[in-house]
């Protein structure tokens, strides 16, 4: 590949910084090189910066393929904010839409496509990719590759077979921050490595204290921490509507809190995520819908109300806390029995072979499937509808679709949302002839190509809501029009959408000739046993590291204790006269503190005993306070 310019001053160009960190400069080589490279690097690693930078050291488009449409989203947005041309494909999106984006790389000036792994393999998609001037085709969540990894996706199986199709056989660059040695040697074979050439970053995150608090009562313990630990939060449950009920309670007690969940419109949630990210909101309460692809750097506290799937998840989601390297908690709230009740749940919610090929038959029939159609077709999934309709299990019809998915029969997508699209495809000529002839038309034209770049040459997101304040028109007469524009052939309107997805991978199958093997089954069951088991290890476990467990649950060997979780500050024997030395430290280094500023700085294990302490070396004049209640070394 020709090198048009150095890593460094990429770096420096566009992104600010003067020096990489830890080792994505040996990644960027090594990619340069024209080496075949997998990277395990934790959330909050730096990954993107891996394949971004090298890209645009050399000519050609970078192909990143990716299972997470907020994260291709967030993503595509952040570089186009720089000055760099991307764009995403996903399976939400219409054959139209497909066909106008896939010329624009092409033809285009395009230096990132964004492929999720189902569009690999389209037509469409295929027949496009040789004609494609390919520097780096990069792998983000590469475990997915995997049938040992925690979310597994047929689709990545497609990816060694697409490098194949491409002329100049570019670098394959795999990144993960969830992988063991048994999934990362799995990546580079289904990838077809050529070479093994491997860099891992260290799993222990030294800034990050790990916490796992048993109590009865959750709510009560969460404003405990909260009042402890100051900054930016967040918090993570399961259930849509406990982030209201929460983030309301959170506001009850002075919090400044909100809440998140993928069935919110995707302005009100983008209206959330600004004013969490830009400080307004301290607290964001949120299913795990929320954080992907979101780079705030000063979270300084993550709380998990309930348990999570597997240590994978729960490694990645408290992994968003501290990632400008200061300190910062992650916190789970549990109870003595929740790790052994959710163990019983999990495993008796496993579907059998039965009522797998029972729920792809219900599938097929709630959209009116024929054997042989449907095959690349998408539809709305609300699972408590289909459910209801089939007298089915949630719990049990999730995990029944999940092993389809795995099987590569369906796609799920699930908490999807996209934003309105619009293309202009009319000529110049008649676009002003539809002006002219119409004072109405004129306006709506003129608005829109002046607040959106772009709508002649692709698809442009679009907000209805803005383009009707702009015209002071009602909301529905702006759709009513965009509408007319695709009746008029004069453009291409694609509407938001929200809500879960299921895709057609195949062909609808006569349920009777779904083919799951019973090694597949077991081996699945055998697996989520394992999780289950590390999971509950992780809670119960009251004499091991936390950071420590987790580091070995992803094959680093004699990790050393990290001195700040649970565990290791129970192990510490402080004494009075420690706890004094600590306070006189903390006060030299940071000058007069109030007393919950001490209290943040030190973030000692019991808090009462340190109050103590500071209120006795008050009364033996060891410190001093003022009258604003500042406290400082006696002079």
């Amino acid at each position: 590949m020709k090198l048009i310019d150095t890593p460094h001053a990429v770096l420096k160009r566009i992104w600010g910084f003067d020096g990489f960190r830890s080792i994505q400069e040996s990644i960027i080589q090594s990619v340069l090189q024209g080496t075949d490279t997998l990277a395990l690097m934790p959330t909050g690693g730096g990954k993107s910066i891996c394949f971004q930078v090298p890209a645009l050291c050399m000519e050609g488009l970078c192909i990143v393929v990716s299972p997470l449409i907020a994260l291709m989203r967030d993503q595509v947005q952040n570089l186009k904010s720089k000055g760099i041309d991307a764009m995403y494909l996903h399976a939400g999106m219409s054959a139209k839409e497909l066909d106008v984006q896939l010329d624009n790389c092409v033809y285009g000036d395009y230096k990132f496509l964004y492929v999720s792994p189902e569009r690999l393999q389209s037509e469409l998609f295929l027949a496009r990719l040789p004609k494609m001037n390919v520097c780096l085709l990069a792998i983000d969540e590469s475990h997915c590759i995997s049938q040992w990894g925690y979310d597994f996706r047929p689709p990545y199986l497609q990816i060694a077979d697409l490098h194949a199709m491409l002329p100049n056989k570019p670098p394959i660059l795999a990144v993960t921050a969830t992988a063991t040695p048994r999934v990362a040697q799995d990546i580079m074979e289904k990838l077809r490595f050529r070479g093994r050439t491997f860099f891992q970053m260290s799993f222990k995150r030294d800034n990050l204290g790990y916490v796992v608090v048993k109590t009865a009562n959750k709510y009560g313990k969460l404003l405990e921490v909260l009042e402890r630990i100051q900054g930016s939060a967040v918090v993570y449950l399961r259930s849509r509507r406990g982030t209201a009920q929460l983030a309301a309670f959170l506001q009850g007690h002075g919090i400044a809190a909100d809440y998140y969940h993928a069935g919110l419109e995707a302005d009100v949630r983008n209206q959330k995520q600004e004013a969490w990210t830009s400080g307004a909101v301290r607290a964001i309460v949120a299913t795990n819908a929320f954080g992907m692809g979101i780079d705030k750097p000063d979270v300084r506290l993550v709380v998990h109300m309930d348990l999570p799937d597997s240590l994978e998840a729960y490694f990645q989601e408290a992994g968003r806390g501290g990632r400008d390297g200061q300190t910062a908690w992650a916190v789970l709230l549990t109870s003595d029995q929740e790790a052994h009740e959710i163990e019983a749940r999990n495993l008796a919610e496993f579907p059998d072979l039965a009522t797998i090929k029972n729920t792809y038959k219900a599938l097929g029939s709630h959209y009116h499937m024929l054997p042989g159609t449907g095959e690349g077709q998408s539809f709305p999934l609300d699972y408590k509808q289909f459910c209801d309709k089939y007298q089915f299990k949630l719990a049990t019809t999730r995990n029944a679709l999940k092993i389809l998915e795995r099987q590569g029969y369906i796609v799920l997508n699930e908490d999807f949302w996209e934003t309105s699209k619009l293309h202009i495809t009319a000529s110049q000529t008649d676009l002003y002839g539809l002006q002219v002839h119409n004072k109405n038309w004129e306006v709506f034209l003129s608005t829109l190509l002046r607040m959106y770049g772009g709508l002649r040459e692709g698809f442009v997101s679009i907000n209805e809501q803005d383009i009707a304040k702009k015209l002071r028109q009602p909301y529905g007469q702006v759709v009513k029009q965009l509408n007319r524009l695709e009746e008029m052939q004069m453009g291409h309107y694609t509407p938001k959408k929200s809500g879960n997805v299921v895709m057609f991978a195949t062909a609808f199958h006569p349920p009777q000739s779904v083919l799951i093997a019973d090694t597949f089954l077991k081996d699945r069951l055998s697996d989520l046993k394992a999780r289950l088991h590390s999971l509950k290890n992780y809670v119960t476990d009251e004499s091991t590291c936390r950071s420590v467990l987790l580091v070995q649950y992803f094959g680093e060997e004699n990790p050393q204790d990290c001195g700040k979780c649970d565990v290791c500050r129970r192990k510490k024997k402080i004494t009075p006269k420690d706890n004094q030395a600590v306070i006189q430290d903390l006060l030299k280094k940071h000058g007069p503190l109030s007393l919950q500023g001490l209290l943040y700085h030190w973030q000692p294990p019991d808090q009462k005993e340190a109050v103590a302490t500071i209120r006795k070396m008050l009364d033996e004049g060891r410190i001093q306070g003022d009258a604003q209640q500042l406290i400082s070394i006696k002079k």
